[in-house]
């Protein structure tokens, strides 16, 4: 699925292209599958559950923070431009799903800002004096949301998304050695 989409889109992409590509029968598929939205939906999960292990594993907590922000940065922009057309079909084709793929990116814009507020709580028990506030989940789901859209616009546009990291990792810098907000929910909440 994921190579058909990165050749053709998915909405272009049929059942019939992802059994040739995996070199498979159509039986096959529908004995994983119950449809090609119901691949796609596997596929989303299986490729952001990659990257975020990407991303965890780029961070060492030993590092100072601002490193570590970059280490982060760095394995995510790196993730998305190793499949541009895959990723752009997940931020924008995935709602077109109805609930259950609105769902999906709700579920996975939470799970990178769990990762995202683990990290930092790993980066701060590792070095008390790191100089970072706990992070809360209200900003670290902007930071999550705000980054994927302007990866996203930008690799429309035909930008190296990789040129953005300097000027996301100044603005990641800065909410996390700002105040938490007002009103949003402490970390574990």
């Amino acid at each position: 699925m994921g190579v058909a989409i990165e050749r053709k889109g998915y909405r272009a992409t049929t059942v019939a292209d992802v059994v040739r590509i995996a070199r498979t029968s159509r039986r096959s598929f529908y004995e994983h599958f119950d449809d090609r939205d119901t691949c796609f939906l596997a596929l989303f999960d299986s490729t952001n559950d990659g990257l975020m292990k990407q991303i965890a594993s780029a961070v060492g907590p030993d590092r100072p923070w601002e490193e570590q922000v970059d280490q982060a940065l760095g394995a995510y922009l790196e993730g998305m431009t190793a499949q541009p057309a895959l990723f752009y079909s997940f931020a924008r084709e995935l709602p077109a799903l109805g609930e259950e793929g609105a769902a999906r990116q709700r579920a996975v814009i939470e799970r990178f800002a769990g990762l995202l507020m683990r990290l930092v709580e790993s980066g701060r028990r590792r070095q008390p004096g790191i100089g970072v506030r706990p992070l809360a989940r209200d900003m670290a789901i902007m930071i999550v949301g705000g980054l994927r859209e302007l990866v996203v616009i930008a690799a429309q546009q035909g930008r190296d998304v990789r040129q953005l990291h300097p000027l996301a990792s100044r603005a990641v810098k800065a909410l996390l050695g700002a105040a938490p907000l007002e009103g949003s929910q402490a970390p574990g909440r």
